[in-house]
């Protein structure tokens, strides 16, 4: 049994535990992420959904430890090849960024400098890592470039000269640029054309099987169901499902995760589209107990007295009080 934990152990490239991430406002604190806990193993693609503001992207930015004031990582391990990236000083978490994690930013516009052409910019990245010269970085950059599908000859490009799913691949290609072991991908698809979200999407399984481990961030329950291997489904700074992705579409636990589901657009009209009703909560003033009871079609008393444990239920992670 003690070989087994450690074996599994060491399939793990990262490690969460009781992370919380809350922001200080005059009005009181909110609490974006809430003691969470997850683990991703090598070569496995993780997808992370639920409605805007429910701790999504605050979770990718503590983990790079890009949390900006009035925001504060207030407790909690993050273990990235076993070591905790919390504990570690400034210019070493600046080494382990596009190095050995990766990330792909949400607008690629903002992201990227209106400025500069798109080679300076791969090319910073590279001489910040690594001792080559200018010449070697830019080769490279052309060679990533392709990699994502653009011709190379983009790296003489400025970014307001490329389409946003151009854009997009740029993103990659910088987040890919010195091989990290884990890359996370924040809303990667958002506003693109279907056509293009699959060449995106195509491009991030490219990365899975060439030995990287994803952690997809995004609104569309449909893309982490079809690409992921397991789904974390987020509410209100927590974690309330987590599981097999086909096992968790098939059987829903948790009502919210239902409810996500259901809203799903069918293309082939076999059922009704059917809609939450209410919205997600102040953080900042939650509703005691479960968060999600007053907008659940299944809550009972003790749901708006008491927050539901994190509990394992055939093989799957939910935090509903209708399994306790």
């Amino acid at each position: 049994m003690m070989v087994a934990e450690s074996l599994a152990s060491n399939n793990k490239v990262l490690k969460i535990r009781n992370l919380s991430t809350h922001y200080f406002s005059r009005r009181g604190v909110l609490k974006a992420v809430d003691r969470v806990s997850m683990d991703l193993r090598k070569q496995e693609f993780i997808g992370i959904v639920g409605e805007s503001g429910c701790g999504k992207s605050t979770l990718a930015f503590s983990i790079m430890r890009l949390i900006q004031p009035p925001g504060k990582i207030v407790e909690g391990e993050i273990l990235f090849n076993g070591k905790d990236l919390l504990k570690l000083k400034d210019e070493e978490m600046r080494r382990v960024r596009g190095k050995e994690i990766g990330m792909v930013f949400q607008d690629p516009m903002t992201s990227l400098d209106p400025l500069e052409k798109i080679g300076d910019q791969i090319v910073e990245t590279i001489q910040m890592h690594e001792d080559v010269d200018k010449k070697e970085a830019l080769e490279k950059a052309m060679k990533l470039l392709e990699s994502v599908g653009l011709p190379g000859d983009r790296v003489n490009y400025y970014p307001h000269q490329l389409s946003g799913g151009q854009r997009q691949r740029v993103m990659i290609a910088l987040a890919i640029a010195l091989n990290p072991t884990l890359l996370i991908a924040d809303e990667p698809t958002t506003a693109l054309d279907v056509i293009v979200q699959e060449k995106i999407m195509e491009i991030l399984e490219k990365m899975k099987r060439e030995g990287r481990s994803i952690i997809l961030i995004t609104h569309d329950f449909s893309l982490a169901a079809e690409k992921s291997d397991r789904i974390l489904i987020m509410y209100a700074g927590w974690i309330v499902e987590m599981g097999d992705s086909m096992k968790l579409v098939a059987e829903p636990l948790h009502p919210y995760t239902k409810g996500l589901i259901e809203s799903v657009p069918d293309i082939w009209l076999a059922r009704k589209i059917k809609t939450m009703p209410g919205f997600p909560p102040d953080l900042i003033n939650p509703p005691p107990g479960c968060k999600f009871h007053p907008r659940c079609p299944k809550a009972k008393e003790i749901c708006k007295r008491e927050e539901p444990p994190l509990i394992e239920v055939n093989g799957r992670l939910v935090k509903c009080w209708l399994y306790e």
